[in-house]
């Protein structure tokens, strides 16, 4: 009963933080978003006190349960895990803990606990467990679940229905997808191989809680002497390797709570009890370690059952997709595709406040790059601020009534807004590039920057006051200029645009 609980808590979870980083249009979030504020890292970076004690009592009460109940990246293992499981039951076997196993796992969690302390975002970054999932999901299988919207979309399109609209499918960075590819091939193996390999070998999480699980109240316990016949059921269906069944001992460092040995044992020698009193089965007569095997076969084996979900292994060869929307030039040549120019500083998202809480606080999880309807964030390549989300305008522009992203960051790196508060809020400033402009290059007429500013930051000038017939020129108030970025994306030159914005460190309001 214990295990079919914890199945049905984990399938819940891991379905719901799923549908957050594949629903590109947000609505889910108003329903879900919670799943993702519970997790343990974007709970402690947003200060979430209420969430971080609770989880922190339900370890000390529970054991290891969130690791095994509500960390996706955790129950992505044991779906993998499982799925192995069809091919070679009864696989695992008992790994003592090994010194240099410890001092790694040791090493690993002070390094990431350094990394946030100071702001290193790429070993934040690469190390967090929810978000190494969330960008699975979301440069992995997102593009494959948009191309079967779009299938779905072109079918209904053919049956006059307009249920399912068509979207852009096309990589945002290809150092965020090669990075997402390479955890997934990574903790696959781990899953495969060792079952909770990963999560007890370089999740620092895990290392944290795992400490906390030392002290729990409630634990596994091997405590029945006589119903254990020693048939080593438990260890085999171990998917931490942390049961000695020679000592009748569980290592509760590496044990996750997920009752497949009380599930697995055929005579009920595993309970889950309270820690005191309980005592442990210490050690084995030499009568005990032998006993026939023969009782265990008469009495039969109960098989593990329950088998959880389907394995999502959508792999495929995402290529980018370098298809513009085009406008006609002459009804004969497409428009070359836009560049983004090298900024001075990068431009972070309205709510974002400042880039210094910013880094220290997103864990490039992809979710508000997942939401973006209008495409204009996308994970950094940088070193500082590796695969967190800044803004560029190649394919729109950050569109003053849209406050998606800070619905639903996880972490407070981008807090809720308003689009009240969106509109009085730079970003960033336009900058005009005269060199680029078709008013001096081609001299002829063009105002579509200063048309399309929603904050009348730029006016067209005369270009002199002895030659008032020649076309008017931009200037900028950078008073006015929010860096919402629409100059930048609709003017028409290319492929480096003649405005363009610049970023700010700490945004303010005007």
């Amino acid at each position: 009963m214990l295990k079919k609980i914890r199945v049905i808590i984990a399938a819940f979870f891991i379905l719901a933080i799923t549908l957050l980083f594949l629903d590109y249009t947000g609505t889910v979030h108003a329903y879900l978003g919670w799943c993702a504020r519970v997790q343990f890292i974007p709970a402690l970076l947003a200060f979430n006190i209420m969430v971080f004690v609770v989880l922190m009592v339900i370890t000390f009460l529970l054991g290891r349960v969130y690791c095994s109940t509500i960390c996706p990246l955790g129950i992505f293992q044991d779906i993998v895990s499982r799925f192995a499981g069809i091919f070679k039951k009864n696989r695992f076997s008992y790994r003592p803990s090994q010194k240099i196993f410890v001092g790694l796992r040791f090493a690993l969690l002070g390094i990431f606990t350094l990394a946030v302390i100071v702001n290193i975002a790429i070993i934040t970054v690469l190390l967090e467990p929810y978000s190494a999932y969330g960008r699975m999901v979301a440069q992995i299988f997102g593009p494959a679940y948009q191309l079967g919207n779009n299938l779905l979309a072109y079918f209904a399109e053919r049956m006059d229905s307009y249920m399912f609209y068509t979207v852009d499918v096309w990589i945002n960075s290809m150092t965020a997808f090669v990075t997402a590819a390479v955890t997934f091939i990574v903790i696959t193996i781990f899953a495969l191989k060792s079952g909770r390999g990963y999560c007890n070998t370089i999740c620092p999480v895990g290392t944290f809680l795992g400490i906390l699980a030392r002290f729990s109240i409630l634990k596994l316990r091997i405590i029945n002497r006589e119903k254990c016949v020693n048939c080593s059921l438990c260890v085999k269906n171990c998917k931490a390797s942390c049961i000695d069944a020679n000592l009748g001992k569980i290592d509760y460092f590496r044990c996750v709570t997920c009752f497949n040995c009380l599930k697995g044992c055929p005579k009920g020698a595993i309970k889950y009890v309270c820690a005191k009193g309980a005592p442990d089965m210490e050690k084995r007569t030499e009568t005990s370690m032998k006993k026939s095997t023969d009782e265990l076969t008469n009495a039969g084996v109960v098989r593990r059952g329950f088998i959880s979900g389907a394995v999502m292994l959508v792999l495929g060869l995402f290529t980018r997709n370098t298809v513009q929307a085009f406008d006609p030039d002459g009804g004969l040549v497409p428009l070359e595709g836009k560049r983004a120019p090298a900024r001075s500083h990068p431009i972070i998202p309205p709510g974002a406040d400042n880039i210094r809480n910013f880094r220290r606080r997103c864990t490039g999880c992809q979710l508000c790059v997942s939401v973006c309807r209008n495409q204009v964030l996308r994970p950094s390549d940088k070193v500082s601020g590796f695969l967190q989300p800044h803004i560029s305008f190649e394919r729109g522009y950050c569109r003053p009534e849209c406050v998606k992203c800070s619905q639903v960051c996880p972490t407070g790196a981008i807090r809720p807004i308003t689009t009240a508060e969106k509109s009085a809020t730079q970003i960033g400033y336009a900058i005009w590039q005269k060199d680029l402009c078709v008013v001096l290059t081609d001299n002829v007429s063009c105002d579509l920057c200063a048309f399309k500013c929603p904050t009348a930051a730029i006016t067209m000038i005369p270009q002199s006051a002895t030659s008032p017939g020649l076309p008017r020129i931009p200037m900028v108030d950078t008073n006015r200029c929010i860096g919402c970025g629409a100059c930048e994306n609709l003017c028409p030159v290319r492929p480096y645009s003649a405005i363009y914005v610049e970023g700010i460190d700490t945004h303010r309001t005007i």
